[in-house]
């Protein structure tokens, strides 16, 4: 069976070289940036105009964030696809994996976590590579 055998010996071969380039492929890939969003599901109704004002703003200011946006459910229609039941969503930008790490451990994100977590009943955070 020399045809088996050469097949099987160029696919081994093609496979080999193809995952040793993926390291010169990776190392040669622009940082990547990324979008974090997070949405504040508060206590209390009452809470969100100090929240708006004076905590979520803080998330802004960090060293770290390239762009922030900050904003309320929107009036959109009513659809079963559309989430209206948050308070506060925020809108980070990062220039790379390792700026969204140091915000992470930054004193402004640390003390804000601090500060206003009795505001917020759930938050969840979706991280988007672009």
């Amino acid at each position: 069976m020399p045809t088996r055998r050469k097949f099987i010996q160029t696919i081994a071969l093609a496979s080999a070289s193809a995952s040793l380039t993926i390291p010169i492929q990776l190392s040669a890939m622009p940082a990547q940036k990324l979008i974090h969003q997070v949405y504040f599901y508060l206590h209390k109704d009452s809470d969100l105009k100090e929240f708006m004002t004076d905590a979520a703003p803080m998330l802004g200011r960090c060293k770290d964030v390239a762009q922030f946006i900050m904003g309320t459910p929107a009036p959109t229609e009513k659809r079963e696809v559309v989430d209206h039941s948050f308070h506060v969503s925020c809108t980070l930008f990062f220039d790379s994996l390792e700026a969204q790490a140091a915000y992470q451990k930054d004193p402004l994100h640390l003390e804000f976590i601090d500060k206003y977590a009795h505001m917020w009943k759930t938050v969840k955070v979706y991280d988007i590579a672009i």
